[in-house]
């Protein structure tokens, strides 16, 4: 038995039945849920690896849903997938900006979703990303990689998961010219197509939060953290 657990949320019920049913053929536990309040509460219970999220739906919306999520200790490191279909007018910027792993186009073939979900899951196996140990403090600023957390002066900055490494990536090793594609790779993966203006944007929002004397632009590079 797989002992990866993944919650798949959507409001359409054969959505729910054919990706349900392909995702016990590969012997996951699942469990589903048809909007997002419901996936919220099933999720705390269940503890789900991976959450496979539908974008479009009534009430709490996709974005809303992992938004809440990501404020939610018990759950809030969990991998979310957003499922969308592609006709949507849907912003994939605002989708990892709201604390997402990765974005996925439906209808999907069923062989290639399990390709991208085994790749997803493999980041917990391969503790991908940032180190996760201990604290880092420079002039006023803490970033805590137990908690996810970031302080500023003492008082505390709230920051979606990406952003968060992102910091955590390039304060890691101060100096250090961290190029677009190193930040992508060790942020997002190797298995999810964004762009560099879904790094500038955070870059950006970042700024915007703790300020610009930390993180300093290399034209036509990446950026380094320094203190100015």
């Amino acid at each position: 038995m797989n002992t990866h657990r993944i919650l798949l949320v959507d409001d359409e019920p054969d959505i729910l039945e054919f990706v349900g049913y392909n995702l016990k053929k590969e012997d996951f536990q699942v469990q589903t849920a048809s909007n997002g309040q419901d996936a919220i509460e099933i999720a705390k219970a269940f503890k789900p690896h991976l959450i496979l999220l539908d974008v479009m739906m009534p009430g709490l919306d996709g974005i809303e849903t992992c938004e809440q999520i990501r404020n939610i200790p018990e759950i809030k490191h969990t991998l979310i997938a957003f499922l969308t279909a592609r006709g949507e007018d849907y912003s994939q910027v605002a989708g990892f900006d709201a604390g997402a792993d990765d974005y996925i186009s439906k209808p999907i073939k069923p062989k290639i979703l399990v390709s991208r979900i085994k790749a997803l899951l493999r980041r917990l196996q391969t503790n991908g990303g940032p180190a996760r140990e201990g604290s880092m403090e420079f002039n006023g600023l803490e970033i805590n990689l137990e908690k996810y957390q970031v302080r500023k002066d003492g008082e505390k900055i709230a920051m979606p998961r990406k952003e968060f490494e992102t910091l955590s990536l390039l304060a890691s090793k101060p100096g250090k010219v961290f190029t677009r594609e190193e930040i992508l790779e060790t942020v997002w993966g190797r298995d999810v197509v964004v762009g560099d203006r879904t790094i500038d944007v955070h870059v950006r929002k970042i700024r915007e939060k703790i300020g610009d004397k930390y993180i300093h632009t290399i034209k036509g590079v990446g950026y380094k953290f320094e203190l100015a």
